[in-house]
């Protein structure tokens, strides 16, 4: 009998709690993780957001308070997206490259709340500023025009490099503006300010919360499957990093995150830079969803798609679950 066993059985080191963590291959802490948030006008402000059941737009104090927070759960950084008033979106996107708008409001609370003690990201691209909802300037033909867009993009990075972002995140997908960034930061006394560019950046179903959450899936006219990527592809995500890296990006991003594991696993593999995943809204919505119906723990699903990432090759993941998978990991 004994000598029909296999000298190895791979059950023995999963026997045990102290045995399973000290096999376990893959590690994540709540220093992996970036917290999404969603700034709005007025003071003392919190407006749920309903197809993103638990997160809120918050008032700049409310931005402030959440990124005390994130310092307290052992989050590094926060990553900041405006839900522009009506009256201030325009066809040109002209808000983004104002001072004094939403988002160099929250980036100046932050700072002035936590000192350098939590990193800020901020979201570079047109769509929470335009009247039509498209990442960059349009035509006559509705067509969003590559070059004049990245002019813009670069005066609105170096808004909020002075406002005083950690990271400019390039979410358009325009050609060339990671180059048009890098060059511009460089010359205008920010070097040190790091890009994290979305660089495969996919033409998603996922998406639609957070364009409820930014004001923009009301006004957007047509798709943006002009610029960004046709999902059935994944040779071109690795030309697009490629390119962004030759650019001067110090870390690259795959969105949307579970149904692009294969991506983020080439993109590792090919480079070896940093590659962050966005677990975008449509992916928390699902979790929230399945919760609310029974059919699924949210924490145990959570912890299993971030792990996911972190599998894959991610350094970081951002995600609206953030305090809660920081508080899950801290325990």
């Amino acid at each position: 009998m004994s000598g029909s066993y296999p000298n190895v059985r791979m059950r023995r080191t999963r026997a045990s709690g102290w045995a399973r963590n000290m096999y376990r291959e893959t590690v994540m802490t709540p220093a992996d993780l970036i917290w999404p948030l969603f700034v709005t006008e007025g003071s003392g402000v919190e407006e749920p957001i309903a197809t993103l059941p638990g997160v809120s737009r918050w008032s700049i104090d409310g931005i402030a308070a959440r990124a005390r927070e994130a310092v307290e759960l052992g989050i590094p950084c926060v990553a900041l997206f405006p839900n522009t008033p009506a009256d201030k979106r325009s066809d040109d996107g002209a808000e983004a490259l104002n001072p004094d708008n939403l988002m160099c409001r929250a980036i100046k609370a932050i700072r002035d709340a936590c000192g350098s003690d939590i990193g800020i990201l901020t979201d570079v691209a047109l769509d929470p500023y335009t009247a039509h909802g498209q990442d960059g300037l349009i035509d006559a033909a509705g067509y969003v025009v590559n070059d004049d867009t990245v002019a813009v993009l670069v005066d609105q990075s170096l808004n909020q490099a002075e406002a005083g972002a950690d990271i400019i995140a390039p979410s358009d997908m325009m050609d060339g503006r990671v180059h048009a960034i890098r060059l511009a930061l460089e010359m205008n006394g920010h070097p040190n300010v790091q890009i994290m560019s979305y660089a495969a950046k996919y033409a998603s179903a996922f998406y639609g919360p957070f364009r409820d959450a930014v004001g923009s899936s009301g006004l957007l006219k047509g798709d943006k499957k002009t610029y960004q990527m046709d999902p059935a592809n994944s040779d071109e995500a690795l030309r697009e990093v490629a390119l962004d890296i030759a650019e001067g990006a110090d870390s690259v991003m795959v969105k949307p995150g579970l149904a692009y594991l294969d991506i983020i696993y080439r993109v590792k593999q090919e480079f070896g830079i940093p590659v962050f995943a966005y677990q975008v809204s449509g992916e928390y919505a699902m979790i929230e969803a399945a919760q609310a119906a029974g059919i699924g723990d949210r924490d145990a699903l959570l912890m299993e798609k971030l792990i996911a990432f972190k599998r894959a090759g991610c350094s970081g993941v951002l995600t609206y679950h953030a305090p809660v998978a920081a508080r899950i990991l801290n325990c």
